[in-house]
């Protein structure tokens, strides 16, 4: 039998393997070939209806998929911001722009935010040859976000008081639009314009200058974000009795830092600010709060090389693990000191001032960004005979939440 059905493939196919003129004909009609039980092959031409398959033989989930919401511009569907907008920055310049960046959120930056979330960072400790470099690789995401943030000046609107008093005002209306699609890009944003305003604050003298310049450029290749490098094992947030960095002066004026820091956000950053006690002449430090001062330091050399850095790992994170936040080890970090011997803790307490009203904009962002996507699901998920915006409960829902959310901002 093996021999005959053989032959009868060969006749169908041909020796080279294509569909003979004559036999193509039968094939294109749904004629069949198949083993007989006697040993001979068998021609059988299966009629159209037997073909056709049951909706549910090949799924167990049924032919209904359930309408996604989708992302509309932000701006033009927040009336509490354009309202706010309207009584205390009726500019229509401001207006004009936060548009177009809502379009902007909706056309591109939305889809980078998923992308940094499903391709979070990891760390390299080697390369090829053995060598350790220690390289954070991100995502391609992760670096558009950074040209992107230069681009729409969102650290830079703050600094340029193109509308006075109102400039931050500006500034936050964008952070907030901004957040909830960034994917956590906020977070080295927020620390970029800490370290700005205590610079600022602190006075531009010397490497500051050029740092607070590259903080806040809107070009792409000139921006710099940084880093805030406070935590450590002993102390947690207690810094005061808990920092063990050192810091000791060269003949040069800079500080040699060494020490283990337990908790850097945004770890890939250009530059940071820390804090360290400095050593005297006798080896000896101030405990304390009194014994911190400020220091600033970039995190790569001229040659793109680590500064006398070591990442141990990166944080396995349950939450916010778009961002690398690394466990350093500090031996010999060239750093300067930018305040005042002991006054480390007053000085930053600016950059902790400002990343705590990035926070809380971006809270208030996420709030507003559920309760528009409900919104727009509840005109697209029909259940119970209608549509779920025409159900009294779920308005009253709604509605309440919009209470909860105007009233966010005060509280």
């Amino acid at each position: 039998m093996a021999t005959r059905v053989l032959g009868l493939t060969r006749r169908v196919t041909g020796v080279h393997g294509v569909v003979s003129p004559r036999w193509n004909r039968w094939l294109s009609c749904g004629i069949s070939v198949r083993p007989a039980r006697h040993g001979r092959a068998e021609v059988e031409e299966e009629s159209s209806a037997a073909k056709e398959e049951p909706v549910f033989s090949r799924s167990s989930i049924g032919t209904f998929f359930q309408e996604r919401p989708m992302l509309k511009n932000p701006f033009l569907e927040d009336a509490l911001l354009q309202n706010y907008l309207k009584r205390h920055l009726p500019s229509q310049e401001v207006w004009a722009d936060l548009e177009r960046f809502g379009e902007r959120l909706c056309s591109e930056v939305d889809t980078l935010g998923w992308q940094c979330e499903e391709r979070p960072p990891h760390l390299l400790h080697y390369d090829p040859w053995g060598r350790r470099i220690d390289r954070i690789v991100t995502c391609p995401a992760w670096a558009r976000m950074k040209e992107i943030s230069a681009q729409e000046g969102m650290v830079a609107a703050g600094y340029e008081r193109k509308y006075g008093d109102w400039s931050r005002v500006y500034q936050m209306s964008k952070l907030y639009l901004y957040s909830p699609s960034a994917g956590l890009y906020t977070c080295p944003l927020a620390m970029t314009d800490g370290a700005a305003k205590v610079i600022q604050s602190l006075g531009m003298s010397g490497p500051l200058e050029q740092a607070f310049h590259r903080l806040t450029s809107r070009d792409p290749q000139q921006f710099w974000t940084s880093g805030q490098w406070m935590t450590e094992r002993k102390g947690g947030s207690d810094v005061a009795s808990g920092t063990e960095t050192v810091a000791r002066p060269q003949p040069d004026g800079t500080y040699r830092l060494h020490g283990f820091k337990w908790f850097t956000s945004a770890t890939d950053s250009d530059m940071t600010l820390t804090l360290g006690r400095v050593v005297d002449a006798h080896g000896r430090t101030t405990e304390g709060s009194k014994g911190l001062s400020l220091f600033y330091a970039e995190v790569r050399d001229e040659q793109g090389e680590l500064n006398n850095i070591q990442v141990q790992r990166l944080k396995d994170k349950l939450g916010t693990r778009q961002v690398p936040t690394a466990e350093l080890l500090l031996d010999g970090l060239i750093a300067h000191r930018i305040s005042e011997e002991g006054r480390g803790v007053a000085s930053i307490a600016n950059m902790l001032t400002i990343t705590r009203i990035h926070n809380t904009v971006s809270a208030v962002a996420c709030m507003r960004r559920i309760l528009a996507l409900g919104r727009e699901y509840a005109t697209k998920r029909f259940v119970f005979g209608k549509f779920l915006k025409d159900h009294p409960l779920h308005l009253q829902t709604m509605a309440r939440m919009e209470s909860t959310l105007s009233r966010a901002p005060s509280t």
